[in-house]
C-alpha cells in the first residue's frame, strides 16, 4: 500500500514563499512520476507541476511557470512544491500524487493519469 502525506501548507501573505513536501511510503520511490495538483473551493482539482521519476526533467501550469519549483530527493522518498511570490489566486488545497511508471516516464497533467494520491494540504494566500 502507497501513502503519499504531505506537509508545509499554511497561511501567508501574497508575495511570500511555502514549501511543501510530500513524503511517500514504500521502497519503489523512483518508480513513481510524480505531481502536484491544487483546488480551490467551487473549482475542479488543476495541474500545478510535474516530475519525472529521476528528477531529470519538469513541467509546469503556465500559471505557477517561474514562481513555483518541484524537486524531489528519491533516497529520502520524498517530492518538494517551492512556492514563491505567492498570490490570492494561489489559495487552494494542494494535493500530491504518485503514478508508478517504472524508471522511464514522462510527465502526467491529467489527474487520472495518477495511481496514488495524499490526503491534501492548505494553502492561504491573504492580499
Amino acid at each position: 500500500q502507497v501513502q503519499l502525506v504531505e506537509s508545509g501548507g499554511g497561511l501567508v501573505q501574497a508575495g511570500g514563499s511555502l514549501r511543501l513536501s510530500c513524503a511517500v511510503s514504500g521502497r519503489t520511490f523512483s518508480s513513481y512520476a510524480m505531481g502536484w495538483f491544487r483546488q480551490a473551493p467551487g473549482k475542479e482539482r488543476e495541474f500545478v507541476t510535474a516530475i519525472t521519476t529521476s528528477g531529470g526533467s519538469t513541467a509546469y501550469a503556465d500559471s505557477v511557470k517561474g514562481r513555483f519549483t518541484i524537486s524531489r530527493v528519491n533516497v529520502k522518498n520524498t517530492v518538494y512544491l517551492q512556492m514563491n511570490s505567492l498570490k490570492p489566486e494561489d489559495t487552494a488545497v494542494y494535493y500530491c500524487a504518485a503514478r508508478l511508471t517504472g524508471m522511464n516516464s514522462g510527465h502526467y497533467i491529467a489527474p487520472n493519469e495518477y495511481d496514488y494520491w495524499g490526503q491534501g494540504t492548505q494553502v492561504t494566500v491573504s492580499s
